[in-house]
């Protein structure tokens, strides 16, 4: 099957998934988190989609791969983002364990996706 959109990349579906849990499980860090790893978390998590979707939107190939390539670096900083919020008592070791697997998960898939550009 040919991709005709975006939306039609399963790395794309996955990645909308986890921003949405992402969003969910932020709703209980603390109120004084809201302009810090809150919000910092879910920029990175909404970049991750939102950059498959303009790159693959673009029509041209050098550009879909640098978008890809700032997808996954928002894909590193969300793991980041969620490690240290499971460090400090933020996030449930369930929780992260559940979001750092769709989210290895997703990274695989956007590096698959890249090395299939190149």
């Amino acid at each position: 099957m040919a991709i005709k959109s975006y939306k039609d990349l399963i790395v794309w579906q996955k990645s909308v998934e986890l921003c949405v849990e992402v969003y969910k499980v932020t709703e209980s860090y603390p109120n004084s988190e809201l302009y810090g790893l809150t919000l910092q978390t879910r920029k990175s998590a909404v970049s991750v989609p939102s950059n498959i979707a303009e790159g693959q939107k673009r029509g041209h190939k050098a550009e879909y791969i640098q978008f890809l390539q700032v997808s996954f670096g928002s894909g590193a900083e969300l793991e980041t983002q969620l490690l240290i919020a499971n460090k400090i008592g933020y996030l449930s070791s369930k929780d992260y364990k559940r979001l750092t697997t769709v989210l290895d998960e997703v990274m695989k898939m956007l590096s698959g996706l890249l090395r299939s550009l190149k």
